[in-house]
């Protein structure tokens, strides 16, 4: 019996690729990071995409390997962490998966990330600011979204735990 894919989503350094990996793993399916997937498939981060092409472009890039990806079976896949604010977007990954929320608080976020470079829309003096200006516009949209919510302020294996018992 073929896999029904489950989709993570949630705020950026909320878990999902340290999850997606190690769920994949439990649950013997493969895993997909969405960002890296858009990078692999451009040839280039996705901090460069942004600064060469644009968010819109990345946005479209992102709808498309949603679309890839959604139609396949057997996959765990971190979504990128605005990826799941476009109804599109969760149309694809609900054909044939379920989406399960990592929730987080921003302080949390920001204490997880207060070293991180690489994400385009964090690079601001007020880091924790900018977190939860993002927070507030995406978190009544990742509810919407998902089927499942977790609480992801604990271990990766605690979460992946969660995770399974709420599929099953």
């Amino acid at each position: 019996m073929a896999k029904r894919n489950i989709i993570l989503c949630g705020f950026m350094g909320s878990g999902k690729s340290t999850i997606g990996g190690l769920l994949a793993k439990k649950m013997g399916m493969s895993f997909i990071d969405l960002d890296r997937y858009i990078e692999k498939q451009e040839n280039r981060t996705i901090s460069r995409i942004f600064e060469e092409s644009g968010e819109a472009y990345f946005r479209e890039k992102e709808r498309e390997a949603s679309v890839t990806l959604g139609r396949k079976q057997g996959l765990v896949v971190a979504a990128g962490g605005g990826t799941l604010t476009f109804e599109e977007n969760v149309k694809a990954f609900r054909e044939n998966g379920r989406i399960v929320l990592l929730s987080i608080t921003p302080e949390a976020v920001a204490l997880r990330l207060k070293n991180d470079t690489t994400r385009p829309l964090l690079a601001v003096p007020d880091k924790l600011g900018a977190i939860k200006e993002l927070f507030e516009k995406r978190l009544p949209l990742y509810e919407k979204a998902a089927d499942i919510i977790v609480d992801a302020d604990q271990s990766p294996m605690q979460v992946c735990a969660q995770i399974m018992s709420e599929l099953h």
